[in-house]
């Protein structure tokens, strides 16, 4: 009678689901950095990631007749780009513009979004119904649920587009006083 092999069938499986799960969270992490020229940062992930890589690849290899080993392979490169995005999003680095087209006598939300203490820069243009006012702000992507919130709390029907920066330099941004509580732990209700 052949016995169960406890290593090959679940222990191995399980292992590289979760290397797999970080190496590629660490990949979609470090990618983002790239993107955002964080050029420090992105080699260090890299080099865990492919470490981390070669040892899985290197383990699974031995056994290659698993195929519980591949599922959790596959299953761990799903579960890493879902980890990789959520954590990316509670870092919530770099910059974003928010541009809003507002009907030109409803300017309240330039008035909101400087006492807020954010730099608004407005135009004057034609849209498809008659003059309307271009706002532009340039905000750290931590502050996007707050200024959404204003847009929607002045204007609700406020046509607006948000777009990530590469880079920003000098402008006028809020002064932060406290670390947010909710930058990995979730929104607080209200």
């Amino acid at each position: 009678m052949e016995t169960f092999d406890w290593y090959a069938w679940l222990a191995l499986p399980l292992l590289v689901f979760i290397a797999r799960l970080v190496d590629v969270a660490l990949g979609t992490i470090r990618i983002i950095f790239t993107s955002r020229g964080k050029k420090h940062l992105a080699p260090l992930l890299g080099f865990v990631e492919v470490f981390i890589w070669v040892s899985v690849i290197a383990e699974i290899t031995k056994g290659a007749h698993n195929f519980a080993a591949y599922l959790a392979y596959a299953g761990g490169f799903a579960a890493g780009n879902y980890v990789g995005m959520w954590i990316e999003e509670r870092l919530a680095i770099g910059n974003l513009v928010i541009r809003a087209i507002l009907p030109e006598n409803r300017t309240g939300l330039i008035d909101d979004l400087r006492a807020a203490g954010y730099g608004v820069t407005s135009v004057n243009a034609h849209g498809a119904k008659g003059p309307v006012k271009l706002v532009y702000t340039i905000v750290n992507r931590k502050d996007l649920p707050s200024v959404i919130e204003t847009i929607h709390n002045t204007y609700p029907k406020t046509f607006f587009t948000v777009e990530e920066l590469r880079s920003v330099e000098q402008g006028v941004f809020p002064i932060r006083t406290t670390i947010r509580q909710d930058t990995f732990f979730g929104r607080k209700s209200k």
